[in-house]
């Protein structure tokens, strides 16, 4: 394996890599771990990178007292809202240019958007940071839509808090009970699966309705 796929394998599985990370680079940990958070949330196209089993596995190593859980809390929450801000910037500044000169997207599509996060802008940011690669997009289309600043700050920030926070703690207080650390890839995968079956309901729930 050359070392620049081994280094896109580290990041693209950082949760499974992060013992031998921190035993590497000790409190630079931080940083990495602020950065990929910060990419994952701010950035549409980094929409593949570790989110939620990324905290989980993080808040592990935090009760074997490897990172510090409050210094970890506070990075991380900031640097999930930070990423969701610039993604809302990027989507308010290019978003509608780039989408009105695009074909694929018409102005009536546009002025839904707009609609929509006027009416459940709050909503949908804050459940969407539980949801993969939805989480990614949700700010950037917020921005398109002009979504008022303010009002999405303020659920940007506590969604971006409650999210770290449930995975982060959920990883401290139960990611080293035996059954767990011994089944730590399978719960990974878990985290994952369940955290893409919203939108697979939703899914389903419409297909449902359009049958009827």
């Amino acid at each position: 394996m050359s070392l620049i796929t081994k280094g896109i394998d580290i990041i693209l599985h950082i949760d499974v890599y992060l013992g031998d990370i921190i035993k590497a680079y000790g409190s630079w940990t931080y940083a990495i771990l602020f950065l990929i958070i910060f990419c994952e949330t701010g950035l549409i196209v980094t929409p593949f990178l570790p989110g939620d089993s990324l905290l989980f596995v993080t808040g592990t190593f935090a009760a074997k007292k490897s990172l510090n859980i409050f210094t970890l809390l506070i990075l991380l929450s900031i640097a999930a809202i930070i990423g969701d801000t610039v993604n809302y910037w990027i989507g308010n500044y290019f978003g509608e240019k780039v989408f009105l000169k695009s074909r694929l997207v018409k102005r009536e599509h546009l002025d839904r958007t707009k609609e929509f996060y006027n009416k459940y802008g709050g909503k949908t940011i804050i459940l969407a940071r539980f949801v993969p690669i939805v989480r990614t997009f949700a700010p950037f289309v917020a921005g398109v839509g002009k979504m008022d600043y303010f009002k999405f700050i303020s659920y940007n920030v506590i969604g971006g808090i409650v999210w770290v926070a449930i995975f982060l703690f959920g990883g401290y207080f139960f990611g080293n009970i035996p059954i767990v650390e011994e089944n730590l890839t399978l719960v990974i995968f878990l985290i994952i699966f369940l955290s893409f079956m919203p939108p697979i309901i939703e899914y389903w729930k419409e297909k449902k309705k359009l049958k009827h």
